[in-house]
């Protein structure tokens, strides 16, 4: 793989960062008064278009709502779990408040985590508001019942595929996580940091609550063994997946949609496991000690409101609709999944007329969701060249299902997990397990070798597989150059 473009990413991602840390003002126009009050500081991973749109339709809605202009700030202090991290260090020294008012964006398990540590500002909705908003969506809670947080939209999580790629070197169409794990698609899967991405991480939830603990971390190891490599944020693996870099990818509903919406549904396709994934609330909340508390709740009114939620479905122009960017993602309300002109949306899946036997813990996932990454990080990213050395040899003598119980082995059970988490936040302690969970790596899959060892495997495993990398080389390159 070329290395130079992934390269001049990483800077160039790390000097946006620089940029960003402090908060970036986003305006849809100048307010013609702006005060003290009159400001809202929210944190955030979504990206510019959910900014912007959203941004243009409050200062809207809070000059009609109070005759003032509003400014927003949209702080970005990177991914999901950066964020998180951010917010508990911030209240670990400033408990009363750390200047920023709300977060919006991240799935619900960080929301849950904030909520239990009591770092979340409780904000009960008006009553004509909260009666158009369903308690749940495929058996997950859309909002808190103590209305810490809110479900400001929903995603799907489910694996994207290239077909054009599939059809090339006669890979599979997936059905299941665990199609991921299958031995042949070695090299050809598609994935991202759970440390970094908060949509990355909950895949990897979902595969140990539908397969269980043991199961779930054999199909988690095997997966990440047949991954390329991992990228720092969730948007990424579907752009290598349309490329062509990868094959495959775990995807976020709304990434997927947008890149078939880009070249089209014959190139690319998307499939949410049957009982196997879950809609998850795409979480807002108010942070304890909000200092614009009363421009924070109006926001959230406004977010939650028939306006802020066609935001989410509608294509850009539509009346109603956002001004410049398509969000595609499903709105909370569900009488708009009637109310909006089939014309005016390209989101056509109704996630409350959507069933599923599978019922996500919430509460668990939450508990765990640091152990979860950092176990992942340490046992298949970190130690990732010598995981698929391990890998490669194991499907070069055949030795895959004798070999995956032990590979996939964990040094805690699922119980210890949890009880784990309550002991996450010292860092002494998180330090000094990390450490020995290196070393078990280390001795699971052994260490030293060089690459030459999967280059060979590559190369000279067999003329197919080379003619049919020649075949995908030329296809990649003429992607790029159109």
């Amino acid at each position: 793989m070329n290395r130079r473009p992934v390269i001049c990413s990483l800077l160039q991602g790390l000097l946006l960062r620089c940029i960003l840390f402090t908060g970036v003002v986003f305006h849809a126009g100048a307010p013609a008064s702006i005060s003290a009050q009159d400001r809202l500081v929210i944190v955030s991973p979504h990206w510019e278009g959910i900014r912007y749109e959203f941004t243009r339709g409050f200062e809207a809605f809070y000059r009609e709502e109070t005759g003032r202009g509003v400014e927003l700030e949209w702080m970005d202090v990177g991914g999901t779990s950066e964020i998180i991290r951010f917010i508990k260090s911030e209240f670990t020294g400033k408990p009363g408040g750390i200047g920023i008012d709300m977060m919006y964006g991240g799935g619900s398990d960080p929301f849950v985590e904030l909520a239990r540590l009591g770092l979340l500002a409780p904000y009960r909705l008006p009553d004509d508001q909260l009666d158009g908003l369903p308690a749940e969506a495929g058996g997950y809670p859309i909002y808190d019942a103590e209305y810490r947080w809110y479900g400001a939209t929903m995603a799907g999580f489910g694996i994207m595929y290239n077909k054009r790629v599939a059809q090339l070197v006669e890979l599979p169409v997936p059905e299941t996580w665990e199609d991921l794990a299958d031995p042949g698609l070695y090299s050809w899967v598609g994935a991202a940091d759970p440390r970094k991405s908060g949509s990355a991480h909950v895949p990897f939830e979902i595969m140990l609550q539908v397969y269980g603990w043991e199961r779930g971390w054999q199909i988690i190891t095997a997966l990440g063994a047949n991954a390329r490599g991992f990228a720092n944020s969730g948007s990424q693996v579907p752009k290598d997946v349309t490329s062509g870099e990868v094959a495959y990818g775990m995807a976020i509903d709304f990434y997927a949609w947008a890149q078939i919406n880009a070249v089209g549904p014959d190139m690319i396709g998307y499939t949410m496991p049957d009982n196997l994934t879950i809609l998850n609330p795409d979480g807002i909340s108010i942070l304890k000690g909000a200092p614009n508390m009363a421009v924070a709740q109006s926001f959230l009114r406004y977010v939650l409101s028939e306006a802020g939620q066609r935001l989410w479905m509608q294509n850009p122009g539509t009346p109603g609709g956002p001004e410049q960017f398509q969000l595609n993602r499903f709105t909370v309300l569900p009488r708009l999944y009637q109310r909006i002109d089939p014309a005016h949306t390209s989101v056509t899946f109704n996630p409350f007329a959507w069933k599923s036997s599978f019922v996500y813990d919430a509460g668990k996932g939450a508990a765990r969701r640091h152990i979860v990454d950092d176990m992942i990080g340490v046992f298949v990213i970190d130690a990732h060249a010598a995981l698929q050395r391990t890998w490669r040899r194991a499907i070069e003598t055949g030795e895959v299902e004798r070999l995956l119980p032990s590979l996939g082995a964990v040094p805690i059970t699922e119980e210890e997990s949890l009880a784990l988490g309550e002991r996450w936040r010292d860092q002494a302690f998180r330090n000094r397990t990390l450490l020995s969970w290196s070393r078990l790596a280390a001795e699971k899959y052994g260490s030293g070798g060089s690459g030459w060892a999967g280059a060979r495997y590559l190369l000279f495993s067999g003329s197919g597989l080379v003619l049919a990398g020649m075949v995908l080389y030329l296809w990649r390159l003429k992607r790029r150059s159109g």
